[in-house]
């Protein structure tokens, strides 16, 4: 039987996550409810808290799906806006109290979003959904409307993230999981910390007709020099110190970067030969891939990296374009495809290999024609309707 779902996962439409990916072609033959994000940490008194506070309570106040239109968060974050929300699909932001250490939060939070949850259910005409949560702060949920079944994506390693409670949010998840019917894992170091009974191993997918199909090149791509690209947020994981030093060893060519800034880049924005340009909608991203000479994964050496399964390398190899990276468990099945270096003299000389390779195209492109998230999310449909 193919049941409903309510998901708890990030504020939609901020960016492509894999479980944005996932429900958006659940939902083509499922009513789903998506609640945004569940905080996992106690909010911090500044401008950037204060916002999205305000945002959410705005939302709430409105009623509206405000947080799913396209033209609201575009402008702000990658994201999968340039296609329209799935009409099964509807998108909340709930009242909740962002406090993951507090039991007294704990316990309010399971009323208000029990009786706010029940309420989009009646709403929808929804009865005994699967609850799936990608977020172990939905724990308070579980079990507060009659769902027939739990189920946790864990995408992420929560003790590494940055901006996480770690030690509360981990206990949660460890409750969460003792509680869950299934347990859905987007890599191998994450799929090994649960129990090998209830967890399955869902590896990322891409948009392959997307990324393969040809684009016409983004016009703020520089013209008449090599180009190193890379898109996604430049996040804490993201060696800055690392693309600086290569930056200045190759003078001639650009480094443009795709993406939202969230840590500090004082560095590259002193080089003369490193453009920014900001976040882009996920949509124009094949303009990019596939016409810069060599795509970027300048990962650093950290815990949340050694558990990630990144969407941007299947992405990037639909693209066809070649492909340089510090290394990751991850790329293991894809290491004859890509030239991996760690450190400054590696790195650079793995752009360089790369940039050399003019006849391996079809060969990336073909690994991955098979990892498409349509049949990722078929995978996952049929494991739903097991439960």
């Amino acid at each position: 039987m193919t049941a409903d779902l309510v998901v708890f996962g990030e504020d939609w439409g901020a960016h492509p996550s894999s479980t944005q990916h996932l429900v958006r072609r659940l939902a083509a033959d499922r009513k789903v409810v998506w609640i945004n994000s569940i905080g996992m940490r106690r909010p911090r008194m500044d401008g950037r808290d204060l916002r999205r506070a305000l945002g959410k309570a705005g939302a709430m106040i409105s009623g509206r799906r405000n947080d799913a239109r396209p033209e609201r968060v575009a402008a702000t974050s990658m994201t999968l806006a340039a296609s329209p929300v799935p009409n099964n699909l509807s998108v909340h932001s709930v009242a909740a109290i962002p406090a993951p250490a507090s039991r007294a939060a704990f316990a309010l939070n399971r009323t208000l979003l029990g009786r706010q949850v029940r309420r989009l259910m009646h709403d929808r005409d929804i009865v005994r959904p699967v609850l799936w949560t990608s977020l172990p702060t939905a724990l308070p949920a579980v079990g507060e409307f009659g769902e027939r079944a739990v189920v946790y994506y864990c995408g992420d390693d929560f003790g590494a993230l940055a901006g996480v409670d770690h030690g509360p949010v981990l206990e949660m998840e460890e409750r969460l999981v003792a509680r869950a019917d299934l347990v859905l894992a987007a890599s191998e170091v994450l799929a090994r910390r649960f129990p090998a009974r209830k967890t399955r191993l869902v590896p990322h997918g891409a948009d392959i007709a997307l990324f393969s199909t040809p684009a016409p090149r983004a016009p703020e791509l520089p013209a008449g020099v090599p180009i190193a690209g890379f898109y996604g947020a430049l996040a804490d994981w993201i060696d800055v110190d690392l693309i600086a030093a290569v930056a200045r060893s190759l003078p001639r060519w650009r480094f443009v970067f795709v993406g939202p800034v969230a840590t500090d880049v004082t560095l590259l924005a002193t080089l003369d030969n490193v453009t920014m340009l900001g976040a882009r909608p996920h949509a124009s991203l094949p303009g990019f891939a596939q016409h810069w000479d060599v795509s970027l994964i300048p990962f650093r050496d950290c815990p949340q990296i050694h558990a990630a399964n990144p969407l941007k390398l299947r992405e990037y190899l639909a693209a066809g374009a070649p492909i340089a990276s510090t290394p990751f468990p991850a790329l293991r099945p894809y290491r004859d495809l890509v030239q991996i270096g760690a450190g400054e003299v590696e790195f650079r000389a793995a752009i360089l290999a790369a940039a050399a390779d003019k006849a391996g195209a079809e060969a990336r492109r073909g690994r991955v024609a098979a990892e498409s998230w349509d049949g990722r999310a078929a995978e996952v449909s049929a494991a739903l309707d097991a439960l």
